[in-house]
């Protein structure tokens, strides 16, 4: 397991720069085996030296690309691939350690095509918003897939909001309730943008 203080959600790629001894002794025993880990977002404490509090919904990672510096530091680029549970913690040696299942999301309601839309138009004028202000999001022309719950997952990992919002987005139980809290807090978002460019747009 690899807790750290961003929220990882399937579809989105994660860029890693291993330097503890303990995760780099991870990305050693997993490249040797599936090249899967699970990340989670740590709710208080600190990425480095352990000693933190953990969520207990992540997601399962796949390394797509690693390359160890002549140091023993590791650059790695993983991609979320599903969501898990924390069923247990297991004590931290080697490294962050815990039994997990998967949880697939069940499939979305009827309407649910329907009801995307607004959102995805309410995702790019925040995003527009946000880059006005000067942070460096995704393109607001951006196109999400037609699977719907992919679609929701993909909005929850660009949206301009903070890690404690991304991670009630990964923890919704179902691709309907995610799309009703992905238009609050683009609606939040919004609203505290506008405010911050003084009510233009």
């Amino acid at each position: 397991m690899f807790p750290l203080g961003t929220v990882l959600v399937p579809s989105a790629g994660l860029p890693l720069h291993v330097f503890e001894p303990r995760y780099r002794a991870l990305v050693h025993d997993v490249l040797a085996g599936d090249r899967e880990f699970g990340v989670v977002l740590i709710e208080r404490g600190s990425e480095v030296g352990g000693g933190d509090v953990r969520t207990d919904v992540g997601t399962m990672a796949r390394i797509a690309e690693a390359r160890e510096q002549p140091d023993g530091r590791f650059a790695v680029v993983a991609v979320g691939v599903r969501r898990i549970r924390v069923q247990a913690w297991l004590p931290d040696d080697p490294y962050p350690r815990a039994e997990v299942e998967d949880w697939p999301d069940p499939e979305p309601g009827v309407d649910h095509t329907e009801r995307l839309g607004p959102v995805v138009a309410a995702l790019r004028r925040a995003l527009a918003l946000a880059a006005e202000a000067g942070a460096a999001v995704a393109a607001s022309t951006i196109e999400l897939a037609d699977d719907p719950v992919l679609a929701g997952y993909q909005a929850t990992a660009v949206a301009p909001v903070g890690p404690h919002d991304r991670q009630r987005l990964l923890a919704s139980p179902t691709p309907d309730a995610r799309l009703r809290l992905l238009a609050e807090v683009l609606d939040d978002a919004i609203e505290v943008l506008e405010l911050r460019l003084g009510g233009t747009g």
